[in-house]
């Protein structure tokens, strides 16, 4: 028969002039044990990962006290026991405390998270690059920088929702929501 996904990224392929087939062939061999990578193990997450969440921060602080907040929601719905807030820039903890945080509850692989909606240079460099230089600290922890969120159909619920809330906000039948409390944005100019 076929061979499963995880022996197929220990297979050498020497074929055609280079000895990969594939893209996804070399990032197999890349993500070895002896490359620094994660071996073959699940693609779940394990007791001994850490997530880090990670936001681009801002001046505002009730803006930044809200990822702490979407975290705690995270951690309670997955129950995942090392998940820790991040922010790019602007305010603390940073990328690197967070890591360092992680590493310090006894995580050999840590997963960072961008919390952004589409694969910007904050995607693409920003967050590579502060998370290399945090990992240099940590010899023998890996790490993984995941998606942003990108297209997915569960964000149309997420916004359908937020619409429809702040329209019976200015309507007068619900409470002005978490993003906008207190700011008096949401309402009819």
């Amino acid at each position: 028969m076929g061979t499963s996904l995880g022996a197929a990224a220990w297979m050498p392929l020497r074929l055609g002039g280079g000895p990969f087939r594939s893209r996804n062939a070399l990032v197999r061999s890349c993500l070895k044990p002896e490359n620094g990578g994660f071996g073959p193990r699940s693609f779940g997450i394990g007791e001994r990962d850490g997530l880090i969440i990670v936001d681009h921060g801002s001046r505002r602080r009730e803006s930044n006290l809200m990822l702490n907040e979407f975290v705690a929601m995270f951690r309670d719905k997955t129950g995942y026991p090392t998940v820790e807030p991040a922010h790019m820039e602007l305010a603390e903890p940073s990328i690197k405390d967070a890591f360092s945080s992680c590493v310090r509850r006894g995580v050999t692989r840590v997963i960072v998270t961008p919390f952004f909606l589409f694969p910007g240079r904050h995607w693409h460099k920003d967050i590579p690059s502060l998370t290399a230089e945090a990992a240099k600290e940590h010899p023998g922890v890996s790490y993984i920088i995941t998606a942003p969120l990108g297209l997915h159909e569960l964000l149309v619920d997420v916004v359908n929702d937020r619409i429809k809330h702040c329209l019976s906000h200015v309507e007068g039948a619900a409470d002005e929501c978490e993003a906008c409390v207190g700011t008096g944005k949401c309402r009819i100019y």
